[in-house]
């Protein structure tokens, strides 16, 4: 996988392989435009990826607007070519410990796919929005995505607490 463009000239691109630990650099020759090169690493750049949204909105949204603010970063996600998978507003928790003096808040999760350099997009939003309280969003590797889904879908994940009849 190409991490990133390094560097560039005519008829040659340095791109950055992260591998891991290890940190490679490849210089692959191609007799083509830099036009060409850019849109050939835009397109390998924009692999899509699993993520998950846990955002603790300011308790003192009334429903509407919390319904709007979920619509906003929905909206958000998919007007940047990602797609929803799941939502789950949580509602009205306590807090572990106060956040600006509040020790409520709105919890919402949602479980979307996006491209790799939509996360930064979506954390500056999240910074600018004076309702949210904390977020955090997580890349969800296959087992993680298996295990959300069987989840959903009500199949048992073996992690249930066994009930006494």
């Amino acid at each position: 996988m190409i991490e990133g463009l390094l560097g560039y000239g005519k008829g040659f691109i340095v791109a950055n392989l992260g591998l891991k630990s290890q940190i490679k650099y490849y210089i692959y020759s191609f007799p083509i435009t830099f036009a060409l090169q850019f849109l050939f690493f835009n397109k390998i750049r924009r692999e899509m990826n699993n993520y998950e949204l846990m955002v603790i909105f300011t308790p003192v949204l009334s429903d509407d607007e919390f319904k709007n603010a979920q619509k906003k970063y929905t909206s958000l996600v998919t007007e940047n070519g990602g797609q929803i998978v799941a939502e789950n507003p949580w509602g009205l928790k306590s807090l572990a410990y106060p956040i600006q003096k509040k020790t409520t808040g709105l919890y919402w999760v949602v479980e979307f796919t996006a491209p790799s350099d939509f996360n930064e997009k979506l954390k500056i939003q999240l910074l600018r929005d004076e309702s949210v309280l904390r977020h955090l969003a997580t890349k969800l590797d296959k087992y993680a995505v298996e295990y959300n889904a069987k989840k959903r879908s009500g199949v048992p994940t073996g992690t249930e607490k066994a009930t006494e009849v």
